[in-house]
């Protein structure tokens, strides 16, 4: 296979550092390409820059186009100190100041977009317009089984998996899985490629580490959803209480056959966001980006270059 990121950027892969949410140095791979405004893409959980392929050519020919890691995926760092729910908000943050030296446009997906919410309610000098897909903001539970799989194991059993590096010596059978669990987030499953499966699946069959810090951020998801259910404090029902402070301009872009979360969720985010607006993509899936990018693309350009 050749190299992803230097197919896809002009300068392939770089690097800058942040100070994490736990006060420590770290890592953060992110590609580049094209000028103008930039635009912040952050992928969902479990991804990384690979989600956008279909995206960043398209969208660079209007903006400077910025794909990152997220710490913990990807080619980004995966120390193995705990993190804490919620970092993911401060470390896109501290991601926006250091890659922008004005306000961003933001695209984020799936649990990249619920961190996005999470960052312009504290950070809204940092976004000029934010595009949501299929954000998971009144969720009922872990959506895929896989998933529930994994927030259920004990993570110590976990971090045995990636020392070992089972998920390599194993690696076709990761491949195969990964494949199998991409249908729920697909509507055609004969779309998913064998090239596809290889760059997804690749920084957990290469990267010591990266199962557990995935598995970690599914845990701490389980259990915020967890206590949202049982209305206790959490997260979740924090960003959803201030909602209606967002200001920015706000595209919501919903799948009309996400498997994960209803329709009826970006409906409900719509009324709560005072300058946003709802667009349906048509015979799409969760994965939007990917699977139904001309839609997501055209949306985002009309959308951003609107004045």
């Amino acid at each position: 296979m050749q190299d992803w990121w230097q197919d896809t950027f002009p300068k392939s892969r770089q690097s800058i550092t942040i100070t994490d949410a736990n006060g420590y140095p770290v890592s953060i791979a992110y590609g580049e390409k094209g000028t103008g405004k930039p635009l912040i893409l952050v992928h969902g959980i479990g991804s990384w820059s690979y989600g956008w392929r279909y995206n960043i050519e398209p969208l660079s020919q209007h903006f400077k186009v910025i794909a990152f890691d997220a710490k913990g995926n990807g080619f980004s760092d995966k120390p193995a100190y705990p993190d804490q729910p919620g970092h993911q908000a401060i470390e896109l943050a501290r991601i926006i100041q250091s890659l922008c030296d004005e306000p961003a446009l933001v695209v984020a997906e799936s649990l990249g977009a619920l961190t996005a919410l999470a960052c312009v309610e504290s950070h809204p000098e940092l976004f000029e317009k934010l595009v949501l897909i299929n954000v998971p903001i009144f969720p009922q539970g872990i959506p895929n089984r896989g998933m529930q799989v994994l927030s259920s194991i004990p993570l110590d059993l976990i971090k045995i998996v990636d020392q070992l590096r089972l998920a390599s010596f194993f690696s076709p059978l990761v491949r195969y899985i990964f494949a199998i669990e991409r249908q729920d987030v697909v509507v055609d499953a004969t779309a998913i490629t064998e090239e596809d499966v290889y760059w997804i699946t690749y920084p957990y069959i290469e990267f010591p580490n990266t199962i557990t810090k995935y598995t970690e951020d599914l845990q701490h998801a389980a259990i915020e959803i967890q206590r949202l259910q049982q209305k206790l404090p959490s997260l979740i029902g924090d960003i959803q209480e201030n909602l209606g402070k967002i200001t920015c301009p706000t595209l919501i872009l919903w799948a009309d056959k996400d498997n994960w979360f209803p329709v009826k969720d970006g409906e409900k985010l719509q009324r709560f966001i005072p300058n946003s607006r709802l667009e349906i993509l048509n015979n799409c899936g969760h994965d939007a980006a990917a699977t139904c990018p001309d839609q997501v693309n055209q949306r985002i350009i009309e959308f951003l270059c609107d004045r």
